[in-house]
């Protein structure tokens, strides 16, 4: 989740909603690669979701990385919720799931090099107080009401406006972890067509990462039980956005969507104003009954678009927001695949072709197909297995010419970091296909044994 933004000054003109978010095109050579995924923690001896607070909890695992490792502290009513460093931060999600939010860098190489130092981290430190971590899209067994609560301020109100527009927003806020990749875009242009390759491969991107089919203990009947939750949140601010390929769509058409997204909440002084399903129409003529007579400004604008969660979504930046949580190489792979589709012009030609000619109940049938089905998912004979094979082919050529050198100029490119997916593809095999298997199998329905192999 987001943390507060702030440097806006009031909005005077509708028209600086959509110079908000065309101010962040930028040239080719200044693009860049933002990495993000989540962990649940965990007692070793025990289990059990670590708590916040306590010598073996999530404010131990903060105050580890701050004392030894140089991190910032974030503070919220007092309370440690966060870290900052060289333009990363380490954040909290609601059940305490350790998020990494990556800084902008240039190369997968880099980003690559920033998550495993972070992992490293993170497992030092967690090995001193007894905790551990494990990356997958879903709880395996814990039950709500196991989950601890984290004490920030915009949890609290979602929390409460949750069962209100759904029924499973507080599934997907406590028990659901995701990596995903903020990428940049040149132009107008060049932003729709990313945001619609991105939106119409999200299923994609569901299926070869899919590993949550666990739910309190067994199998849940979905490759990606993080994608069901998804599908059942709240519709006005989730979703495949229809709107997007329609002929016209822009900055403009994005400002219109996310002003009839209803409000979570306006963040003043450090507290967060309750202001759940309230309009930020009404906001910006100051008509906001939260706070009577007060306009907007440019960071409560900021702060409204990181509460809309579609599968893909533009701020300044694009966001791919549709792969489950996962092993450690994964989390290289994702940037690889979504970087090697969208930033060489050729590739992204190729998967704006891929693409052409679906409709929405076509994006939305292979949505659906992803999450229960994984790769082994179809929609009106297109199977997402085939589909996928082409989309890494095309993400391959994208980098390999994109050219990245790494490791001082050994490694020609970023290629290597497919190779999980090119097996994925090879075999049909994803994550959630191996831990079926086991479960089925060696592990004899014992659960439990997902924590000694899958840990980071």
């Amino acid at each position: 989740m987001s943390i507060p933004q702030s440097g806006g000054g009031p909005i005077e003109h509708f028209s600086q909603l959509a110079e908000y978010l065309s101010d962040g095109c930028k040239p080719k050579d200044e693009w860049r690669i933002g990495t993000e995924h989540e962990k649940f923690g965990y007692c070793e001896d025990s289990l059990k979701p670590l708590p916040y607070d306590g010598p073996r909890s999530i404010k131990a695992i903060l105050e580890g990385l701050r004392d030894t490792y140089g991190w910032s502290e974030v503070l919220e009513g007092g309370n440690i919720i966060g870290l900052e460093k060289d333009g990363a931060n380490v954040s909290l999600e609601p059940g305490g799931q350790l998020e990494l939010s990556g800084a902008p860098l240039r190369t997968i190489h880099e980003t690559c090099d920033e998550v495993n130092t972070h992992l490293r981290e993170v497992q030092d430190v967690a090995d001193r107080i007894g905790g551990r971590f494990i990356g997958l899209g879903a709880a395996p067994e814990w039950t709500h009401d196991q989950m601890p609560v984290m004490p920030k301020g915009r949890y609290k109100l979602m929390t409460d406006y949750m069962d209100r527009v759904g029924t499973m927003g507080k599934t997907m806020m406590y028990r659901t972890c995701t990596v995903q990749v903020n990428l940049d875009f040149g132009s107008e242009a060049d932003m729709v067509q990313k945001l619609r390759v991105a939106l119409a491969l999200q299923p994609v991107a569901t299926a070869l990462f899919a590993n949550s089919p666990f739910l309190e203990g067994k199998p849940n009947g979905h490759k990606s039980w993080r994608s069901r939750v998804w599908r059942d949140l709240d519709p006005a601010r989730t979703g495949m956005l229809p709107f997007v390929f329609e002929d016209g769509f822009g900055f403009e058409a994005w400002v219109e969507y996310a002003l009839d997204v209803p409000m979570y909440f306006v963040y003043r002084n450090g507290e967060y104003i309750n202001a759940l399903g309230m309009s930020f129409r009404d906001f910006l003529k100051g008509d906001l009954p939260a706070l009577p007579g007060e306009k907007a400004t440019l960071s409560d604008w900021a702060d409204h678009l990181t509460t809309a969660f579609p599968e893909a979504r533009i701020k300044k930046f694009m966001e791919m927001r549709g792969a489950d949580g996962g092993p450690w190489r994964r989390l290289c792979a994702l940037p690889a695949f979504w970087t090697g589709l969208t930033y060489d012009q050729g590739a992204l030609d190729a998967a704006t072709d891929l693409i052409k000619g679906w409709d929405a109940e076509t994006r939305e049938g292979l949505r659906v197909a992803a999450s229960v089905d994984g790769l082994q998912g179809e929609f009106n004979g297109i199977k997402l297995h085939d589909i996928a094979r082409e989309a890494v082919a095309i993400s391959d050529s994208g980098l390999k010419s994109r050219a990245m050198p790494g490791a001082g100029g050994l490694i020609p490119d970023e290629t290597h970091f497919l190779n999980a997916l090119k097996e994925s593809v090879e075999t049909g095999v994803t994550p959630a296909d191996e831990l079926l298997s086991k479960y089925h199998g060696e592990w004899d329905g014992d659960l439990k044994q997902i924590y000694g192999e899958y840990s980071y």
